[in-house]
């Protein structure tokens, strides 16, 4: 199933698959503390980190399990972040998880917000899931916002890759 926005767009976004081209604007994702103050992961090589991303990410692209579409401002053509729909296994159960993460420069603006509720709305268009989930770190107030934006409500809290999180759920009857 193909969960990727590629060619939508959004108030101010464009959505496109991630490209190896996009590789050294992702880069300072992974040089900025900032990006995972929240994950027990500690990031020793930024260089690697993001090898890792794209890797994974064009693994996920092959084989149809999702993943983060390039967000592009509309105005400019400016690469500032990344968010989308991807198959996640939280507690033995396949969910579909709205993702999202933003270059610092860009965060605390809205694009998130806008991004996910697009996600969110894409994916209820196209009948890809009864309800949609996004993991939060319990620590992570800014993305628990972006969550309650996107009309999801708290449906549980667990640990997921070794980090407390809060499983915000929103289902299509609610959306």
């Amino acid at each position: 199933m193909d969960y990727l926005l590629h060619g939508e767009t959004s108030e101010r976004l464009t959505y496109r698959k991630l490209l190896p081209s996009d590789f050294d604007l992702w880069l300072p994702y992974y040089s900025d503390p900032s990006s995972f103050q929240y994950w027990s992961e500690e990031i020793k090589n930024p260089v690697q980190a993001c090898e890792n991303w794209f890797e994974k990410a064009f693994y996920r692209y092959r084989n149809n399990l999702g993943d983060m579409n390039a967000l592009i401002l509309k105005e400019n053509g400016t690469f500032i972040g990344q968010c989308g729909l991807l198959t996640q296994t939280v507690d033995d159960i396949e969910e579909l998880e709205i993702g999202y993460s933003l270059l610092r420069p860009f965060r605390n603006m809205g694009y998130a917000t806008e991004a996910a509720i697009k996600c969110k709305s894409f994916a209820f268009e196209h009948n890809l899931a009864k309800s949609l989930i996004s993991i939060i770190h319990i620590d992570n107030k800014p993305s628990q916002q972006v969550a309650l934006k996107n009309g999801m409500l708290l449906d549980k809290t667990t640990t997921y890759k070794d980090n407390p999180v809060h499983i915000y759920r929103v289902t299509v009857e609610k959306a």
